[in-house]
């Protein structure tokens, strides 16, 4: 039997024409878990100003609620207290189920950690302004200048800051250290170049590489590897507009780099970073190096080969002669207080109390391994004479602060997912050698302004 749907009333400030729009129209948000609906409740017109606050709060992984509540009871000179109830789920199910129970009118959470690639749904047309509380006139001066403008800009938008984000995670050059002495290979070599030239050496004579791409099914991953690079390179996926900046000198020398390593063999492909043919080759040596972001270590490398504990050590990435520097960045999660609700005032002052504390950023270190979101907290003593067991006690805080400065800035747009679809197809066909570097991403940026003009852009 079917029943006529009348959706309840919106809550104020939320236009349900960009909400609609965002979750992809109501049949989207209707078939989603009705369960999430009990989380939360219509806004009430009193916002809550002080003591306890009961918060409905949402992420993908659960070492954040763990984390949070800490911070919570650690926090001091604070009018609140907050009691979490947490939701889990998927990255992507979460901005989802967000903007659904927008739509339904409530259940929506108090705070939510939106990881990155998920966050650009939130950028199109005024989603984030009418879901998210702008957090920047919540910030001191002082604490807003010391925050990193490369891990603030991709939660803003036309100059409101949306999120905190829960790391500030650098790319660096893993590499393992008894294989490299055991072929030779030295450590320090300085460009791209040189590790390439050296990398098909050994690829020739022991058909060992010094770094994975993935080839599979997972399209983020794809786009990832790729974009890491020309980051570092000097170049954007998008400009600070949100607009396709692909078809540049940048994005070529990155690509050629990429598509010569497979084809020389100084690169080998896997279906994805995590899966059992990344695990295959790092446990039997086939790769025994990696650009990957600082939390890596635990989700790629311990995960996959805890007996190789001690023999993995990190440096900055070797440069591109053409420019650039010596890190990029990679991922990253930004926690939000949604707007217009009763406890948007609690659920701000627990991001705050979490994430701008110094002596918070430097336990969320240790605890999670996720570097400082503060420039400052990257001198502090503490973070630079911890020594890292499975790095064989390399003080690896000492590369992180060494290189900091150098990072890029990552611009997001709403048409992202677009862009991972079409350019992933073609940096594997380069990758191949069915097509040049130039070519791939001449044809990819086509592809891409053709199917966003057809469904009417961002």
């Amino acid at each position: 039997m079917t029943r006529t749907h009348h959706p309840p009333p919106t809550p104020p400030g939320i236009s349900r024409r960009h909400v609609l729009r965002a979750a992809g129209g109501l049949g989207a948000a209707a078939a989603l878990t009705p369960a999430l609906g009990a989380s939360g409740a219509a806004s009430p017109t009193e916002p809550l100003t002080s003591g306890r606050a009961d918060l409905a709060f949402w992420t993908h992984d659960d070492a954040y609620v763990d984390f949070f509540r800490e911070a919570a009871a650690n926090a001091t000179g604070s009018p609140f207290t907050w009691h979490l109830h947490p939701t889990r789920a998927g990255a992507a199910d979460l901005v989802t189920k967000t903007i659904a129970q927008a739509i339904a009118g409530r259940g929506t959470p108090d705070v939510a950690g939106f990881e990155i690639g998920a966050f650009t749904r939130l950028l199109r047309g005024d989603i984030a302004a009418e879901l998210l509380e702008d957090l920047a006139g919540h910030l001191d001066p002082d604490i807003r200048d010391d925050l990193l403008t490369v891990r603030t800009e991709p939660f803003s938008k036309d100059g409101a800051l949306y999120a905190l984000d829960s790391d500030a995670p650098l790319v660096v050059y893993y590499y393992r250290e008894p294989e490299f002495a055991r072929y030779h290979l030295p450590t320090d070599l300085g460009s791209w170049d040189e590790l390439a030239d050296a990398g098909t050496r050994l690829a020739d004579r022991h058909g060992v590489a010094v770094a994975a791409v993935p080839t599979g099914s997972d399209l983020p991953q794809v786009l990832q590897s790729f974009e890491m690079l020309l980051l570092q390179r000097g170049g954007r996926l998008f400009d600070a507009d949100g607009a396709l900046t692909l078809d540049t000198p940048e994005a070529e020398d990155t690509l050629r780099f990429l598509a010569d390593g497979v084809q020389r063999g100084y690169l080998t492909t896997v279906s994805d970073y995590y899966g059992p043919s990344m695990q295959a080759a790092l446990k039997t040596g086939k790769v025994i190096g990696q650009w990957m972001a600082s939390w890596y270590k635990v989700y790629g490398l311990i995960a996959n080969v805890p007996e190789q504990s001690g023999q993995w050590r990190i440096r900055p990435l070797p440069v591109f002669p053409g420019g650039g520097g010596r890190t990029s960045f990679a991922g990253g999660t930004g926690f939000a207080a949604l707007r217009g609700k009763r406890n948007t005032l609690a659920g701000v002052e627990l991001v705050k109390a979490a994430y701008l504390d110094p002596a918070e950023q430097v336990r969320r270190y240790t605890v999670l391994g996720y570097l400082p979101s503060r420039r400052s907290v990257f001198n502090d003593p503490e973070l630079t004479r911890i020594e890292d067991a499975y790095c064989g006690g390399q003080r690896m805080f000492e590369v992180y602060r060494d290189i900091v400065d150098e990072a890029p800035v990552l611009h997001l747009s709403a048409d992202r997912t677009i862009l991972e679809t079409v350019l992933s197809g073609y940096l594997l066909r380069a990758y191949q050698g069915r097509t040049s570097p130039r070519e791939a991403l001449k044809n990819a940026e086509e592809d891409f302004r053709g199917q966003t003009r057809n469904r009417g852009g961002s």
